[in-house]
């Protein structure tokens, strides 16, 4: 593993513990060049994954990107960061046992808008606001007079 101080490749694992309920490896790890420490996780991935993208552009599946997305939908909420990660995960892992390679972007953002609405109305509120393209108040009208009618 590089060093992400000072770009040396050698560098040794100092302590390796199980992170996410298991389906992460944390591992703290020290330069040899430098002597600076810092953090990696591992992750099983299943499948490498495309999305194809409302104008039909492809690009890698970023799972950066999709925390992103939901921790700005998510910002000064009282949800738990490790509940956010666990649903971030779950996403990526019903994604990959879909038996497909390739995602379109709006099956994404589907599955996000399911798991906001699940952890916080606020969240999946901003979200869908963006998702869906809000333009007036009005829109936001609609959308609120929408939430009563899945129960």
């Amino acid at each position: 593993m590089r060093c992400a101080f000072c770009g040396a490749e050698e560098t040794i694992v100092k302590d390796s513990r199980p992170s996410e309920e298991g389906s992460v490896i944390r591992r703290r790890r020290a330069c040899l060049n430098c002597g600076a420490r810092f953090t990696t996780f591992e992750r099983v991935q299943i499948r490498e994954l495309t999305v194809i993208k409302s104008g039909g552009k492809r690009e890698p599946l970023d799972r950066e990107k999709l925390s992103r997305s939901m921790n700005i939908a998510l910002r000064k909420r009282p949800v738990d960061p490790d509940r956010i990660e666990r649903v971030i995960t779950s996403i990526i892992r019903r994604l990959e046992s879909s038996g497909e390679s390739e995602v379109k972007s709006e099956a994404i953002g589907e599955l996000v808008m399911d798991a906001l609405n699940s952890l916080d109305s606020v969240a999946y509120v901003r979200f869908a606001s963006v998702y869906k393209n809000f333009r007036e108040a009005s829109d936001f009208e609609d959308f609120l007079g929408t939430l009563g009618d899945d129960d």
